[in-house]
């Protein structure tokens, strides 16, 4: 009898996980077909925001509800020691774990500045965790873009991880 229980409670928590990961995943894809379409079109016009201050990309996200989640920074090269680009996420942690369990495709935005990102771009990301709030909208805001590249944009599932 014992043993039967214990199966009958393995199976339907067997069940119940499966049943979790699959909407997580099916969570993911949805949101991934909702949003890639919108930063598609924006990758095919990037151009247009070259030489313009971040606020005009920033209002172009916004107006296409696109909504940044996250960010980084970085250098130019791998041995550089001051910041010129920062990337663009639009999941969170929750919703790109799926993603990276399966091997998904995540949207991200890479921009470089024509001119370096001030210093205090360290503590700021700390301060907030990496998190994007209206802070850092108006901190990039009159930073003038050199190069946009969307990445993760070719399908949640396809092997073409090129950028755009």
């Amino acid at each position: 009898m014992k043993s039967i229980f214990l199966k009958s409670l393995f199976i339907i928590s067997t069940f119940f996980i499966h049943n979790y990961k699959s909407q997580s995943v099916n969570d993911y894809i949805i949101f991934y077909n909702s949003i890639t379409p919108k930063l598609n079109t924006i990758a095919s016009n990037k151009t247009q925001f070259y030489g313009q201050n971040f606020s005009k990309f920033y209002s172009e996200l916004s107006n296409k509800y696109i909504t940044v989640v996250n960010l980084s920074y970085d250098s130019k090269t791998d041995t550089g020691i001051k910041y010129y680009m920062l990337a663009l996420y639009f999941c969170d942690s929750s919703r790109d774990k799926p993603a990276l369990d399966n091997k998904f495709q995540i949207p991200v935005v890479w921009i470089t500045f024509e001119n370096e990102i001030p210093p205090q771009i360290k503590n700021m990301v700390q301060e907030y965790n990496g998190v994007w709030t209206s802070t850092f909208t108006q901190f990039f805001a009159n930073m003038k873009i050199e190069k946009i590249e969307f990445g993760g944009i070719n399908g949640y599932n396809s092997n073409d991880w090129s950028a755009k």
